[in-house]
């Protein structure tokens, strides 16, 4: 792909939390490459890292984040059509408020409750952006707004306009929220964990709702989950995290069918499988290293079962398995014993590769 398609580019970035217990060293040399049209995942367990460098691409930091190294280079069209490339570490906040939040780049959270103002109606919630942004009038972002509100599936919108975020069932409230982070038509959409308040049904529908948007206006999605079964519907390409580094990155097929990390063997057999005769649900052992203390090695290896005594010592380099596939993981180095993945999960993938077909 031409490189002038690329929308977002994260190379190593490094971030440290001050907290009163200490440093936390939460993101340890990221990497991440975005573009145009396409859905990017970023999975792993909570703590992993996922929302933290999403926000630190938005510019969306704690004061007490300090930052180590790497950048964020965001490629977007000014208003004039111009290409514009920043990196949003080096813009202040308010700079950032004005020019990408909202206007380039736009953020659905995991809880739509805690992302609309209680106190304020939903059209005045959905025009307020709008305006400050388009800098459009009052009635023509209301007429925007209700538009947006009949896009992303809410019947009766005149009337959904003047009622208040309580008024509204967890499934709409995240439809509006999906219409305030669309109402300035962003180049990307970031979705932190969009469905996870929501029941079964209504995230299927949600899902679809963001798939239906994005194939409309083309413009590029970054999914932030620990559900892989949404991974497998939504995206193109996915990052697989753990601690605070990407450990493998490959196409969904490549994830799902040809995992290369022992971290996402663990992960994809830790999914829900109705194809098993066995009831017990398999989870990773052990739990993920203190980031308040330097790492070591690789900060998987005290919870996996195929560690050589180098992951003890030293941490992977990325190595790469195809164009699109590499993975962090000491057991693709030509020198490394063979190892294969566990016999269940090999069952599991092929089941899932039947069902695919």
């Amino acid at each position: 792909m031409e490189e002038k398609d690329k929308i977002l580019d994260i190379r190593d970035l490094d971030v440290s939390f001050r907290t009163s217990a200490g440093m936390i060293h939460a993101l340890r040399g990221v990497n991440i490459d975005l573009y145009r049209g396409e859905t990017v995942a970023i999975v792993g367990e909570s703590g992993s890292g996922k929302s933290v460098s999403m926000k630190a691409a938005m510019g969306l930091m704690a004061s007490n984040a300090v930052f180590n190294g790497g950048e964020v280079i965001f490629r977007y069209k000014d208003d004039n059509g111009e290409i514009k490339e920043v990196d949003i570490l080096k813009q202040d906040k308010k700079w950032i408020r004005r020019n990408i939040n909202g206007k380039h780049m736009a953020m659905v959270f995991q809880d739509p409750m805690t992302s609309l103002d209680p106190t304020m109606t939903i059209g005045k919630q959905i025009t307020e952006g709008m305006i400050a942004h388009l800098g459009i009038s009052k009635k023509e972002a209301w007429e925007r707004a209700k538009g947006l509100l009949e896009e992303v599936g809410i019947v009766d919108a005149e009337k959904r306009m003047k009622n208040y975020p309580h008024q509204l069932s967890g499934g709409m409230r995240q439809r509006v929220v999906i219409a305030i982070a669309l109402s300035c038509d962003p180049d990307l959409l970031i979705c932190d964990e969009p469905t996870t308040a929501l029941d079964v049904t209504i995230q299927a529908v949600i899902i679809d709702l963001i798939r239906k948007v994005q194939k409309e206006r083309g413009i590029s999605v970054i999914y932030i989950t620990h559900d892989l079964g949404v991974v497998a519907k939504v995206a193109d390409y996915v990052n697989v995290m753990y601690a605070g580094k990407i450990v493998e990155v490959g196409n969904v097929n490549e994830i799902f069918y040809e995992p290369a990390h022992p971290y996402t063997w663990g992960l994809l057999s830790a999914m829900p499988d109705l194809g098993t005769d066995d009831d017990r649900l398999y989870t990773i052992p052990g739990s993920p290293p203190n980031l308040l203390h330097d790492v070591k090695g690789d900060a998987f290896a005290a919870r996996n079962p195929f560690a050589l005594a180098i992951d003890e010592m030293e941490h992977p380099p990325m190595f790469k398995i195809t164009e699109t596939h590499s993975a962090a993981t000491w057991l693709l180095d030509p020198r490394a014993p063979k190892v294969e993945m566990p016999e269940e999960l090999k069952k599991r993938i092929e089941r899932m590769r039947k069902e695919a077909e």
